[in-house]
């Protein structure tokens, strides 16, 4: 099928899909695409926050005792605790399709089509993804655990099937 032909299928199935789930009855998947979805784990942001916050606990109640620890501060802490538990258990990921790759950014989750990237870059522990316009796409073993050796396997098989330039140091 052409691409301009599966669009218009995976577009009016998905439009079925949500009419038969507010009917209560199962979806239907027709022609199932074939994801790679690659999951890393977020270490950092959590440590960082969590060091953040015990150090303005430490700050802030070994000073002077005019300063009066009240309900908002707890609140505060407790803000910051969740938020890192937040960046802890979401975690980051590729999904590698068979046109397009999407990943969860901080603004949410973002989608490249084969036509809009420039250029795929993979380095022992690193890979990045250069679209047209925008900023690069980095996916680290070091920052977000990610299995970039899968990554880079996947991207290979991806660029060499929609024209990409492909380049491994």
């Amino acid at each position: 099928m052409s691409r301009s032909w599966e669009r218009k299928v995976r577009k009016n199935m998905s439009v079925v899909n949500k009419k038969r789930k507010k009917q209560g009855t199962g979806q239907i998947v027709f022609n199932a695409e074939k994801v790679e979805r690659l999951v890393g784990r977020n270490y950092i942001a959590p440590i960082l926050l969590l060091l953040f916050i015990s150090m303005y606990v430490i700050l802030t109640t070994t000073g002077s005792s005019e300063f009066q620890n009240g309900t908002m501060f707890w609140i505060t802490v407790a803000c910051y605790i969740l938020l890192a538990a937040l960046f802890f258990f979401r975690k980051p990921y590729i999904v590698i399709g068979k046109d397009y790759v999407q990943t969860r950014k901080m603004t949410g989750d973002k989608r490249l089509q084969a036509s809009a990237i420039k250029s795929i870059t993979v380095q022992k522990g690193y890979v990045a993804i250069e679209p047209q316009k925008g900023a690069h796409w980095m996916f680290s073993r070091l920052l977000n655990r990610y299995p970039t050796d899968e990554i880079a396997e996947k991207l290979q098989i991806f660029a060499q099937t929609n024209n990409i330039t492909f380049y491994q140091k």
